[in-house]
């Protein structure tokens, strides 16, 4: 946005001008939250199911779109992958991007940037870059993704470093010695066809692209593997992964390295959980005050809620593990079930009444529309209950991974116009 005059009078422009649009969104929220379906029980961690917010179009100008300054050093061909590099740049779009972090935004950059390096290596008859190029063309995906409206700090938001786009300890990087190492027929078989909820089941892919990696590492060493070379056997994998991403157009690469990802994603909690002291003090033993337990619990759990989006299978994870540690500190009462604590309690929460977003456990991508902004579709958006462990064994079946956790009624994902107000509006200010 330009604005020829003084600094501050621009930012007084910037700041009435957002806060029409916070305007507008309270009204839209009240005209559109009358028509949704009403929770069939009220109190602060049970809100109504609101669903999620979008970036409505006329925060478009705010964004900060500029032309790249490429370094001009680096060997990747952008114009092959230009795809996959607007989708990054989305789902990692400004001041979202640390709240999509884990789901979306840092697994479809890692994907782009195998992606990158494998179509690089049809010409080089490598798959990593040498360390100078690395922080090149790092630079460059950066310069790009900022260009197409992606968070400035990106890199950081999702620790890739110049090492990511590099051999590391892997022994052979050549595409002569990966395809003398390998069976190549049976790693295209298993990865082919990818469908992510079989793949996180049965590890078809996966497991080929594992056993890959440990030929291609036992071949340098000359003997069976140690504890000691588990590093390596990573590294291989990587490059193992960008050979598969070679042999595929970028699109369905793109799908193949989503679909891997997701399994490893949906198997660990990604909150940070603080002290909770507070908790036990209140809720442990034999409670002594059910409100006084449940105004702790709600003040930790909105602590936990200004962290990410996450998915429906992390929020179990999240649920146990949270449950598991109060457990240890003598909190014997399923406070999830006293407190009314949902799933969707996990997630960040969205609109005028704080209801949570859980994403779907498959992978997606935002999107992005003139005509309405950033938009995502959060998954269940009904009561789902929070488990805990006393009265559910936490022992997800591989066939249940990446499924949907059963729903208390029918009603499916929601979607909304709402504005996201405090989160996006007063972020552009740090731009």
């Amino acid at each position: 946005m330009m604005c020829g005059i003084r600094a501050s009078d621009c930012q007084w422009l910037i700041f009435q001008f957002a806060m029409l649009l916070l305007l507008y969104s309270i009204h839209f929220e009240k005209v559109t939250s009358s028509n949704l379906p009403q929770s069939p029980i009220e109190s602060p961690l049970n809100p109504q199911p609101v669903l999620p917010l979008l970036a409505p179009s006329p925060l478009t100008p705010f964004t900060n779109i500029s032309m790249p300054n490429l370094s001009g050093n680096c060997p990747l061909n952008f114009s092959n992958a230009k795809t996959a590099l607007t989708t990054t740049a989305i789902d990692c779009w400004g001041s979202l991007a640390p709240y999509l972090a884990n789901s979306i935004c840092c697994p479809q950059l890692d994907a782009t940037i195998k992606i990158l390096i494998a179509q690089s290596s049809f010409s080089s008859g490598k798959l990593s870059l040498n360390k100078t190029h690395s922080k090149n063309c790092l630079s460059d995906i950066t310069q790009l993704l900022e260009a197409e409206g992606s968070n400035h700090q990106l890199l950081e938001i999702c620790s890739i470093h110049p090492s990511n786009l590099s051999d590391s300890s892997c022994p052979f990087v050549h595409l002569a010695d990966i395809e003398n190492t390998i069976n190549i027929p049976t790693i295209i078989e298993s990865c082919e066809k990818i469908d992510p909820v079989i793949e996180c089941r049965d590890k078809i892919c996966q497991s080929a692209i594992t056993d890959a990696a440990v030929k291609i590492a036992s071949r340098k060493i000359g003997s069976r593997l140690s504890g000691d070379d588990v590093a390596m056997v990573e590294d291989c994998k990587k490059i193992v992964l960008r050979w598969v991403a070679s042999k595929f157009d970028s699109s369905y690469a793109n799908k193949i390295l989503r679909g891997i990802s997701s399994c490893k994603i949906n198997k660990v909690c990604p909150l940070v959980f603080p002290d909770m002291k507070n908790i036990s003090n209140e809720c442990g033993n034999k409670i002594r005050s059910q409100n006084t337990c449940c105004d702790a619990m709600e003040k930790y759990m909105t602590y936990l809620q200004n962290q990410s989006f996450i998915t429906n299978l992390q929020a179990l994870n999240c649920a146990h593990s949270l449950a598991e540690n109060l457990q240890k500190l003598n909190v014997s009462n399923d406070i999830y079930n006293i407190c009314h604590i949902k799933l969707k309690d996990f997630s960040l929460q969205v609109g005028s009444q704080g209801s949570g977003c859980l994403f779907p456990s498959l992978p997606f991508d935002v999107t992005y529309e003139q005509s309405t902004g950033i938009d995502f579709r959060c998954d269940l958006n009904d009561n789902v209950e929070a488990p805990w462990p006393s009265s559910f064994t936490y022992s997800p079946s591989p066939i249940n991974i990446p499924a949907l956790p059963k729903a208390t009624s029918d009603q499916s994902g929601l979607r909304s116009t709402l504005l996201l107000s405090t989160l996006l509006l007063l972020s552009f200010f740090t731009w």
